[in-house]
This record gives structure tokens, C-alpha cells and sequence, in this order.
């Protein structure tokens, strides 16, 4: 079965933004290939700020949450595989979801190839 965590995290996402608040999301940064600023890890997690304003190019999928951020200044590509996002909630209330423990397949799905294009045959 696919796991539950990357469709909790969308409705989660959605239910925050819908009601005006923003959305934070709780990492375990210890995790085998996250990417987040490491100098903003404390016992081993990071919560980042992950509205519309605060990051660029926004991707939630089955096998991350990927986004363009700056902290400090300094522009960053985050990659949070789907295993190590741990909780998403509002700011300002700190309502949201916990995500229950899951087991992962350890091993991504490739990206499929992309497509070729058009191919043009003559037609008499």
C-alpha cells in the first residue's frame, strides 16, 4: 500500500492555507536525504515555514516536499523526503496533524523519462 503520509501532508496544507493561517512543517532532519539550512537544526529537527510567501516552486508528491527558500539571505533548494516530514500545523494556533508512524519502501520511484515531443509522420 502507498503510505498515508503524503496525503494527510496535502490536506493538512490546503486546510491551513484555506483558513488564512500558516503552514509549518516539522522535519527530522537526521533523515537519509533531506536537504534543509543545517545551521536551523535543533535536536535533530527543523520546522520550516512552507506558505506561498515565504518559498518558491512548491512541490508535494508521493516522495517529497521539495521548494526554493532563502534563509538568512541565501537562496536554498529544500528537498524533504515524504518519510522525514513529521507534522504539519498552523502558526498561529498550532492546530494541524501529526503524521502516525509508517513504513517506507526505502527505495524511490524513478522520475519517469520524459517525453520526446511530437512526432510528425507525412500523411498522402
Amino acid at each position: 500500500m502507498l503510505p498515508k503520509r503524503s496525503y494527510l501532508l496535502n490536506a493538512a496544507y490546503s486546510w491551513v492555507a484555506d483558513n488564512d493561517m500558516t503552514p509549518y512543517l516539522l522535519v527530522n532532519a537526521e533523515e537519509k536525504d533531506v536537504v534543509v539550512p543545517t545551521e536551523f537544526v535543533k535536536d535533530g529537527q527543523i520546522v520550516l515555514n512552507v506558505s506561498m510567501s515565504a518559498v518558491r516552486h512548491l512541490i508535494m508528491d508521493k516522495e517529497a516536499v521539495s521548494f526554493e527558500a532563502r534563509f538568512s539571505g541565501k537562496p536554498m533548494q529544500v528537498y524533504v523526503p515524504i518519510r522525514a516530514a513529521l507534522a504539519l500545523y498552523a502558526k498561529e494556533n498550532g492546530d494541524g496533524f501529526v503524521f502516525p508512524d509508517e513504513e517506507f519502501d526505502m527505495e524511490p520511484t524513478p522520475p519517469p523519462e520524459p517525453k520526446k515531443g511530437f512526432q510528425l509522420k507525412v500523411v498522402k
